[in-house]
């Protein structure tokens, strides 16, 4: 199974990540609920394959030499994604996140209106808070979009 079909079972999955790491079979996170996929544990050659074959030469010689790096991935008509790629105790690793492609309005996200008011401050600060797939970037994309 190639990274790409990881991806696209992640996505048909409606996961919000998409864990490797060598030694572990591919999991899934789905509604906070991180779920094994079915298939056989990845060594530390296959997840270092999987994602440094995504990498442009830049990205590859900042892992070369950070072991660890951060990046962008898109699968046309499929989606984006975030991906921390590095290096563990067992060999390599990599969260892929899913970033929507639509980008939803503040009114489809519900968000009150001091959401839409503090976006068209013309100065100061906003902090937007939260853990971990919270809605922390999906809000800020729909601040952004409304202005």
């Amino acid at each position: 199974m190639d990274i790409t079909q990881l991806l696209a079972f992640s996505v048909k999955n409606k996961a919000s990540d998409l864990h490797l790491s060598a030694g572990l079979p591919p999991m899934i996170r789905v509604h906070g609920d991180v779920r094994r996929i079915n298939v056989e544990p990845l060594d530390h050659k296959q997840v270092h394959a999987m994602v440094y074959d995504i990498m442009n030469d830049g990205q590859r010689k900042h892992y070369e030499e950070f072991l660890e790096i951060d990046y962008s991935f898109e699968i046309d008509g499929l989606a984006r994604f975030r991906v921390n790629a590095f290096n563990h105790q067992r060999g390599a690793g990599a969260v892929f996140r899913t970033i929507p492609s639509k980008i939803l309005s503040l009114e489809q996200l519900n968000a009150p209106k001091i959401f839409a008011d503090l976006a068209l401050k013309p100065r100061g600060m906003v902090l937007v808070t939260g853990p971990t797939g919270s809605g922390k970037s999906t809000t800020l994309a729909a601040m952004v979009h409304y202005l």
